[in-house]
């Protein structure tokens, strides 16, 4: 079985792929801002499931923390060969005229150059053009790409646009390498995410525009991750597979 490398795998959606893929025989390693309770217990987890797992603090906005994440997971449980990019930040709801240049920086550069940081070294270990065994990268996006969220995360909104548009230039350039690159887009999903934004009722209060009239779980969008990394998504790259409920 694979080793999987999952940036922000301490919570939400990356702590469901965790659990996940240690059910289907996976080792892990995950890597976290700062909860390192939380990290701990997803270690716990993967390691009831009888699969071994490690735990890596760092920021994914800061490169020598990426290729630090990749050199301890080989080094500790072998090459990764999954990677699930899905490190990510937002701030409190608001117009876009109401942010600060400090937290847009911020966010553009964990969800962007730190999705970047993470696919780049991923594709520089793992392209059989440069030696590696080949692999999977499952981008992290979200439906607020397609909405733009306005008047909440119009910031967060545009780095997942930027997540789509990644996916797409990097499946067709390492197409022929043995990587297959694809994306997940969230719609509302049940996390603690939405209390970060200052709106913990969020769900609540927006269910009624989702066809399906409830907000999604995170074992719903890890189903969906761990098929594409799957081999039964052998013939699957490029794709950006939404996971919103009709919305």
């Amino acid at each position: 079985m694979a080793v999987a490398l999952i940036t922000g795998g301490s919570r939400g959606i990356g702590a469901a792929v965790a659990r996940r893929l240690a059910d289907e025989g996976h080792d892990v390693a995950i890597t976290y801002a700062s909860n390192a309770v939380a990290a701990t217990e997803v270690l716990a987890d993967v390691e009831l499931r009888g699969r071994n797992a490690i735990a890596i603090r760092g920021d994914v906005a800061h490169e020598a923390h990426v290729i630090e994440a990749f050199d301890q997971t080989t080094t500790e449980l072998g090459l990764p060969t999954i990677i699930v990019n899905n490190a990510g930040v937002l701030d409190t709801q608001g117009p876009l005229a109401s942010f600060t240049a400090e937290r847009i920086q911020r966010i553009c550069d964990v969800n962007v150059v730190g999705a970047m940081l993470v696919a780049r070294e991923a594709v520089r270990r793992l392209s059989t053009r440069l030696g590696g065994p080949g692999g999977v990268i499952v981008n992290v996006s979200s439906a607020a790409a397609r909405f733009g969220s306005p008047n909440e995360y119009v910031d967060y909104a545009a780095t997942k646009g930027a997540i789509d548009t990644l996916t797409v230039g990097l499946a067709t350039e390492t197409a022929r390498e043995g990587i297959r690159v694809s994306a997940v887009r969230p719609g509302l999903i049940d996390t603690d995410i939405h209390a970060s934004g200052g709106m913990p009722d969020r769900i609540e209060r927006l269910k009624d525009r989702i066809p399906q009239g409830r907000g999604g779980t995170v074992d719903e969008v890890a189903a969906l991750i761990c098929w594409l990394a799957s081999d039964d998504a052998s013939y699957t790259t490029g794709a950006i597979v939404d996971v919103a409920g009709g919305r």
